[in-house]
């Protein structure tokens, strides 16, 4: 089989290519699709074009023109890394061989394996670096909802404009404590970043929500994306460090994904493969893995 690349900076034509591949498996593509959908609806909003790299790379089978596979770099954030959908990997040896040859400077993805893994080797390979694994992900996909045993007190109530410093603090606080208690550094200044505008804009959508203790005080946060294709990925969840362990986490991400559910979308979320804890607890709600993942990061360049 050979493979024919199509490189776009249009996202709707990126689902004009490859829309059929999402809709195929919108839980495998949950990340494509919905920040492409988010792209599609910031250009048809009049805003400007980003100062960053923003791109989508459609895969498909030369002989059938039937799409097989998918790359974005969309991320705004430095070191603003591709996304990589499953693949055959002599196909994702050739995107790499593309990427050099159109001057790509790539030095992390994050994706599906093994098409992830082969696509960072081969990167690594051509341009005399190397590529190793940051952060083992999982996809889950809620099947049947488990609710949580034991109850805590208190109640979910989705969150208002007033609570906007709060879940800022929490969002910028999510990946730092995640990173902690898997034992793993982030790099400064690195991954995705929240302002007050895009947590107001959340809550104005009614994406984000809190557990309350019985004195109304906030403990908890889960959030989730814009759905697209019918599925809705929840996250972050969070728990600051003084509250966790009450079950707080669970009951809420158990409410939320109910709430979701019956209005008739699909769920899903990811973990940290290095994190038993949360592993558990969506385990326990009735989350089902469907792929692992990874992060993965190029090293400069190896010295003579």
């Amino acid at each position: 089989m050979t493979f024919a690349l199509e490189f776009t900076e249009d996202p709707s034509e990126l689902l004009r290519r490859s829309g059929d591949l999402l809709e195929a498996d919108p839980v495998l593509g949950t990340v494509v699709a919905s920040v492409t959908a988010r792209a599609i609806d910031e250009i048809a909003a009049g805003e400007p074009a980003p100062t960053y790299p923003r791109w989508w790379l459609s895969v498909s089978d030369e002989a059938t023109g039937e799409p097989v596979g998918i790359v974005m770099r969309t991320a705004p954030f430095s070191p603003h890394p591709l996304y990589v959908l499953p693949m055959p990997d002599t196909a994702a040896r050739l995107v790499a061989a593309a990427l050099v040859e159109r001057g790509e400077d790539v030095s992390a993805l994050n994706g599906a394996l093994p098409a992830a893994h082969t696509l960072a080797t081969e990167l690594a390979r051509r341009t005399g670096r190397r590529a190793w694994v940051h952060e083992h992900t999982r996809l889950h996909v809620l099947g049947k909802l488990i609710e949580p045993a034991g109850a805590p007190d208190g109640r979910a109530r989705v969150a208002v404009p007033a609570d906007t410093p709060l879940a800022l603090s929490w969002f910028r606080a999510f990946h730092a404590d995640a990173a902690a208690q898997a034992g793993r550094l982030e790099p400064d200044r690195e991954g995705e970043q929240f302002d007050e505008d895009a947590i107001a804009s959340r809550i104005d959508e009614g994406r984000i929500w809190l557990w309350e203790d019985g004195l109304s005080t906030p403990v908890s946060l889960v959030g989730f994306n814009a759905p697209s294709f019918g599925v809705a990925r929840v996250g972050p969840v969070y728990t600051p460090g003084a509250h966790r362990g009450h079950g707080y986490a669970s009951m809420l991400t158990a409410h939320v994904s109910r709430v979701l559910r019956d209005s008739g979308l699909r769920v899903c979320l990811f973990t940290d493969q290095a994190n038993p804890t949360s592993n558990k607890i969506y385990a326990a709600i009735g989350f089902e893995p469907v792929v692992d993942m990874a992060n993965l990061v190029i090293t400069t360049r190896a010295r003579a």
